[in-house]
């Protein structure tokens, strides 16, 4: 159950309609709480404060009238200018990014206000009785309403400085960068149990996984695996005795039917009812798109689409590959210092019960920051040594020997394309000599 309400909330949360709506929905509650206000109360605003509330049924209507066509104008405008970003953004930095876009609080609630007040507006216009019989102005809904659209041209001018903002190359590295690092500091090190470290339980499972009778649990639908509930997967395991051995990281590609998790069970062979077969497949959660939230490598291929869509031919620009090169570092050097939590778990009460959980070491995250990038800096001194810069802060937090010698191998490997790409003997000394200045951060 809980992690079911965590998928419905997270898919809220990334929508672009649900905060919109909830402000339609307060807008709509606004307006109904105000005429009733109206209605029920001896406050006369057109009596006690006429300059302010003096205006009739016929004057009432004209202004609401404006107002609310004036909201939707502009509400359409919002969204135009919404999804033209959303192009732009696709095309220039990465398809990828687009969900920080959708997500963005400041589009959101700029979005509901004007739905917001259309809605009041149209809903207090129906209140409205000019003839002498039913006579009704609710003077504080309209004051309100004129409020509301004296406030919109606020929630414009922050719109368009908010756009404005949003579309500059290092507010879109600092979002992802930013969430990518809060990633790290909740993942690394995750909870789950303690870590299965005794070498007789590693034998122990290298026995069980040597074994042929491993079962299977297929995936049900496709998607990227978005979440994987480990604190439930030790519990079922505990509950059913049985070891687990999950076959998709986080962030892979499942296919309807493919194998998602294997269990073995420790005591008699049994089959698992359709039930604990739900409750087994509930555990990974798939979804269309991938997440930053348990996924910090997806932050990371976000930022270097970024650097390779500035590489390519059409783009060619060297200062945004160095400021995502400068964001890469910057997350890398976070993980270097951190301690990786083990693939192999389990309780500290249940030494029998185990679970593998696939997981990237620190060596697969420096390949994927720089790997590529590397490959696309062809004949660029200027990125090369930035990346060695890079390479060097990764390298003085790296925090074992281990650690330190993937820096080194792919500083190496940096070296070696830039001897084989740069034109001159000035850009490769260059290089050369900005490797010999990095280098004593990860040997220090």
């Amino acid at each position: 159950m809980l992690s079911l309400f965590r998928r419905s909330w997270q898919r809220l949360h990334d929508s672009l309609w649900f905060v919109p709506t909830l402000m339609v929905l307060g807008a709509c509650g606004l307006a109904y709480g105000l005429i009733e206000f109206d209605s029920r109360t001896s406050f006369d605003g057109a009596k006690n404060f006429p300059l302010l509330f003096g205006v009739g049924a016929q004057g009432s209507r004209s202004m609401l009238t404006a107002v609310a066509g004036s909201m939707l104008t502009v509400a359409a405008l919002v969204f135009s200018l919404t999804l033209s970003t959303i192009s732009q953004v696709s095309s220039q930095y990465s398809p990828r990014v687009l969900r920080n876009f959708m997500r963005d609080r400041g589009n959101q609630v700029v979005m509901g206000y004007f739905v917001g007040v259309f809605a009041y507006c149209l809903l207090v216009l129906g209140t409205i009785r000019g003839t002498d019989e039913q006579k009704f102005v609710p003077s504080t809904a309209v004051m309100v309403g004129l409020a509301l659209a004296l406030g919109g041209v606020a929630a414009l001018i922050y719109f368009i400085h908010h756009i404005a903002e949003s579309l500059q190359t290092d507010t879109i590295l600092q979002r992802i960068s930013r969430q990518s690092r809060e990633a790290v500091e909740e993942l690394f090190p995750e909870a789950l149990g303690a870590p299965a470290d005794t070498p007789a339980l590693y034998l122990a499972w290298r026995e069980a996984a040597a074994r042929p009778h491993w079962r299977s649990v297929r995936a049900t639908e496709t998607g990227y695996v978005q979440h994987i509930d480990a604190a439930a997967l030790l519990a079922w395991a505990t509950e059913h005795q049985a070891w687990l051995r999950v076959e998709q990281p986080v962030g892979a590609f499942v296919g309807e039917g493919n194998r998602l998790i294997s269990y073995q069970p420790q005591a008699a062979a049994a089959t698992l009812s359709d039930d604990e077969h739900a409750a087994l497949v509930r555990c990974v959660r798939l979804e269309s798109h991938r997440s930053i939230g348990q996924d910090v490598a997806f932050g990371v291929q976000q930022l270097v689409d970024i650097a390779l869509k500035a590489l390519s031919p059409g783009i060619n620009d060297t200062t945004t590959a160095i400021m995502a090169v400068d964001h890469l570092g910057l997350l890398v050097q976070r993980l270097a210092g951190r301690p990786f939590p083990a693939t192999l778990r389990t309780t500290e009460t249940e030494a029998k019960v185990l679970v593998l959980m696939p997981a990237r070491d620190f060596s697969g995250y420096v390949k994927l920051a720089f790997d590529l990038v590397r490959i696309n800096s062809k004949g660029n001194h200027a990125l090369f040594r930035r990346l060695l810069r890079a390479l060097g802060q990764v390298g003085e937090d790296a925090s074992s020997a281990e650690r330190k010698a993937a820096v080194e191998a792919q500083a190496q490997l940096l070296l070696r394309h830039a001897e084989e790409t740069l034109a001159t003997d000035y850009e490769k000394d260059a290089v050369l000599a900005t490797y010999e200045e990095v280098k004593a951060n990860w040997l220090s």
